[in-house]
């Protein structure tokens, strides 16, 4: 067994070690989301916090880690007799990305159940996170079939597994650890509401820090036991710590003012339901415990508010999470009140705050406040270092409010991965048929399976009421639901779109179709065409704000070169169909239709758009053309391309041409 990176041995994120360890004292609190960049430790932290846990009492020979005190009374393993049971170490469980449904909550031998009517039950990840840490790295990029059964789970304390009639119920009850980097993109809100706390982390730029980390870690890398033993004696203080915490928490009084002040807070930063207040409670509540106190102060309450409501102050996907600490601060002092609850203390805070006492959550290094993060309004590129341009170079325009948009969708069935948009074969969603397993049955389709099985009865030598089963005769369900798609937007960014108003209508009708993506679980990628040449400003990812943030600070202006737009997003889709091959795409061309510079550059771009009309890709075609007297350019794009053309009219669902277009329509009926 390896020996895990010391806790204490890991060099600041003081907010990181702060959040993890009150999860510890108190898993009341709901768990931790960490967001950072890569290579900030998140991992490495979150894993050595499984050391630190105390160890807890478990029902001997229990695969669900029943407390010998009050065991289960619907185990799958029991019922148990009462004994002293044993004790062992907290688990820390790991949940990959690409886990089965069965792996997450366990199987049941559906063969063994209908036969002989047992309940052969092998648990999954969630009976092994029991009293436990169940961590996912990266996940945002788990699921959403996974997703809904965390969900279930974290909100019901168990775990049902039900297949035709047989089910099994045990305890589930563990600290959810997640880590993610947001460029990869966002968590579901009903998941990002699970997390009690979130913490962002970020790389220092502090040089000696820096050197630490690497000294640090080399130390480790060439002999880990010694690393360890090193910090063995800081360990042990840390881990008596959180149980004289434990010990301590339910001791420590939340009075009224300081509920007061967790209530006015909430309310003032207008997050959603009362989550929020309660895992404020619990998380001041910790807080105190940490610090040895059973008075809840006023600081107490300010540390929780900055790690329990950053990420539940999102009203659409493309805000950055964060807390004004000025207003936060004036909501404290407005309902500090008189009571002793709400005196900071001489020392100000928690025993100093942080994991060794630090106070209060400071502004990160590289805040939201600096310069050079998503752009607020066209002064966001002005200065910038000018590109090739065939006409005078325009500061980028601020996209029009975003609108809710028509449905568009690829045609015919898809096998890609779980999402929102297109028709496609999955493992989840309406039952259209049956067929044969391949490989372990998952979904049984009951009704196929007992016509398979009817006829051989008694050739078999049936003679109870029960069928007789065999392997040939199982059959699984054929379901159909939803795939996401990988939406690849091509935009004009040429001098014919540049009218300002007009651009910022172009904008955003763009992120209306990007928060679209959003809600569907797309994947996004985004071509721009201007001047001379067409770049790819966002390469396929899942982070649907960063394709927001790009388009944002996009400058306009020059000529239109459309064929090169449309060949470097041709280039563009050959490539992710090597990456994955099962996601289907769907290109959208923002476009007036127009074509200039180069020798005949309106053929060479009818020859460009034919090559997506070859491959089958599909397609729509936004016409942003205005005024009076419009030429129908973009209409013949979409004929060339084998789509469809929408005007930024139509693409309203609320529109009065309010019909839900398949993008290959037009083509099909021609």
């Amino acid at each position: 067994m390896s020996t895990p990176f010391p806790f204490t041995a890991v060099v600041g994120q003081d907010d990181l070690r702060l959040a993890l360890l009150l999860n510890a004292v108190s898993p009341a609190v709901g768990g931790v989301l960490v967001r950072g960049e890569k290579g900030t430790a998140k991992s490495t932290a979150v894993r050595a916090l499984s050391a630190l846990l105390p160890e807890v009492d478990v029902v001997a020979g229990c695969r669900f880690s029943c407390a010998p005190a009050s065991p289960d009374p619907a185990c799958p393993d029991g019922p148990h007799e009462p004994g002293p049971g044993t004790r062992r170490p907290a688990r820390m469980v790991e949940l990959p990305v690409g886990a089965s449904e069965d792996r997450l909550v366990g199987a049941l031998d559906i063969e063994r159940a209908l036969a002989e009517g047992v309940k052969a039950f092998e648990p999954g990840l969630l009976a092994g996170a029991h009293r436990g840490i169940l961590y996912v790295d990266e996940v945002n990029l788990l699921h959403d079939h996974l997703v809904d059964l965390l969900l279930d789970a974290a909100a019901m304390g168990a775990s049902y597994v039900e297949r035709e009639g047989v089910s099994v119920r045990h305890a589930a009850r563990f600290l959810l650890v997640g880590t993610m980097n947001p460029e990869e993109g966002e968590l579901r809100p009903q998941l990002l509401d699970r997390f009690g706390l979130t913490v962002e982390v970020a790389a220092s730029r502090e040089p000696g820090q820096r050197v630490e980390v690497v000294r640090r870690r080399l130390a480790y890398d060439d002999d880990p036991a010694a690393f360890a033993a090193r910090w063995a004696e800081d360990e042990a203080a840390v881990r008596q710590r959180i149980v004289a915490a434990r010990e301590l928490l339910p001791r420590v009084r939340l009075g009224d003012g300081a509920l007061r002040q967790i209530a006015a807070t909430c309310a003032a930063f207008e997050v959603d339901g009362m989550r929020a207040d309660i895992v404020m409670a619990r998380t001041a509540t910790a807080l105190a415990a940490w610090a040895g106190r059973t008075d809840v102060l006023a600081e107490d309450v300010r540390q929780a508010a900055l790690l329990a409501l950053p990420h539940r102050r999102r009203r659409n996907p493309f805000d950055a999470p964060g807390l004004d600490e000025d207003k936060l601060d004036e909501t404290l002092e407005e309902f500090s009140g008189e009571s002793p609850d709400d005196d900071p203390g001489p020392d100000g805070g928690p025993d100093g705050g942080g994991p060794d006492g630090g106070g209060g959550q400071p502004a990160p290094e590289g805040g939201p406040r600096q310069d050079g993060g998503t752009a607020a309004g066209p002064e966001a590129g002005e200065g910038g270092e000018p590109q090739a341009s065939g006409g005078r170079e325009q500061s980028p325009v601020r996209a029009a409010e975003p609108f809710r948009t028509k449905v568009l969708s690829v045609p015919g069935i898809g096998e890609g991965a779980a999402g929102r948009r297109s028709r496609a074969r999955t493992e989840h969603g309406r039952t259209t048929g049956a067929r044969r397993p391949r490989g372990a049955l998952t979904k049984l389709h009951l009704a196929a399976t007992v016509h398979a099985a009817a006829p051989h009865q008694r050739a078999r030598g049936r003679s109870g009421p029960g069928l007789v089963i065999r392997r040939d005769d199982l059959r699984q369900a054929a379901r159909e639901g939803r795939e996401g798609n990988l939406v690849l937007f091509v935009v004009d960014a040429s001098g014919s779109m540049a009218a300002r108003q007009r651009m910022g209508a172009v904008k955003g009708a763009v992120l209306s179709l990007l928060l679209d993506a959003y809600q569907r679980r797309d994947k996004v990628g985004l071509v721009t065409f201007r001047g001379s040449a067409a770049d790819v400003a966002l390469p396929p990812t899942s982070s649907v704000d960063a394709a927001a943030a790009r388009l944002e600070s996009l400058p306009t202006g020059g000529r239109t070169p459309l064929a090169a737009g449309l060949l470097k997003a041709h280039e563009v889709l050959r490539v992710e169909r090597l990456r994955d091959p099962a996601r289907r795409p769907l290109v959208v061309v923002v476009t007036d239709g127009r074509a200039t510079g180069g020798p005949e550059p309106v053929a060479l771009a009818g020859r460009a758009a034919r090559l997506f009309a070859a491959d089958s890709v599909a397609s729509v075609v936004v016409d942003c053309e205005s005024g009076p007297v419009r030429l129908g350019l973009a209409g013949r794009l979409a004929g060339e391309l084998g789509g469809t053309a929408v005007t930024l009219d139509e693409l309203r669902a609320d529109s009065i041409a309010g019909l839900v277009r398949d993008v290959q329509g037009n083509r099909r009926a021609a």
